[in-house]
This record gives structure tokens, sequence and C-alpha cells, in this order.
């Protein structure tokens, strides 16, 4: 099994954060490697979007990369799992409020099977550096006027 996490305190309320997170089209404003991303089914925002995303892979190739949002408690938690791909984590964002700041938790898990069991050293780096991202998403939020 594969496992990261990183945490950051955002100054912005827990439900700015949560409402630019649970829009999937955000992603492209602080995940380095997403090529496009739109929104397939369900509705934008909203627990059940499905988004249709393209990352850039190894070797620089595109690969698919599309999500669910499995779970949403507004200023609190959105869930998501990748549902199509070659590999298909689970992750999580977290948030809880400290004053006039949140503390945001961005978690990834990942159960290689099969020949990518003999990758998971890469899986892991990997998934290390798609959660310390939460640095832009930081940066991305901070930037914007407050509400």
């Amino acid at each position: 099994m594969a496992f990261a996490d990183y945490e950051v305190v955002i100054s912005r309320d827990a439900m700015t954060v949560y409402g630019f997170l649970m829009d999937g089209m955000n992603n492209s404003l602080w995940r380095s490697g997403v090529r496009s991303i739109s929104l397939r089914s369900g509705i934008r925002g909203e627990k059940g979007a499905v988004y249709q995303q393209t990352l850039t892979g190894p070797g620089g190739r595109p690969i698919a990369a599309d999500f669910k949002i499995t779970e949403a408690r507004p200023g609190a938690e959105v869930r998501f799992a990748v549902v199509a791909g070659p590999a298909r984590p689970t992750g999580g964002y977290y948030l809880s409020t400290e004053g006039k700041t949140t503390r945001l938790r961005f978690a990834l898990e990942y159960h290689p099977k099969g020949l990518q069991k003999l990758m998971n050293g890469m899986i892991q780096k990997t998934m290390e550096t798609e959660v310390a991202q939460l640095e832009e998403l930081k940066t991305v939020i901070e930037s914007r006027s407050a509400a």
C-alpha cells in the first residue's frame, strides 16, 4: 500500500476552501500535472460529480485519471476516488477551522495490484509530490479576494 498526506493552513474560512475544492474544474489552477479537465457527469461542485481528467504521465505521455466526488461534508471534508486510468487511488481533503484560517490536510491512498507492486517506490514518491502541491493551492486561494 502507498499512502501520503500533507497539511497547510490557509488564510481563508473553511467554506471558501471547501467550495474551491468541490469544483474539480479548479484542479488545473493548482495541480501542475493536469493537462485537461471537464465535467463528465453529475452536477459541478456536488457529491457524485465525475470529472474527466488527463494528467501528464511517465515520459510526458497523457494518462487518464478521471475521478468522482464520493463524499462531501460542507466545510469539513471532500472525498474522491479515481475511476479511470492505470492507477486508481482514493483520497480526501479534510478541513478544520482555526480562528480565521483553515487547516487543510490532503491524503491519498493506493493499493497496487499485480506488477504495480514492483513500482511501489515510484508510486509512493509520485503521491508525496501530488499532496505537497497543497502549497500551490494555498497560494491560489489566498491570492483571490476574501469574500
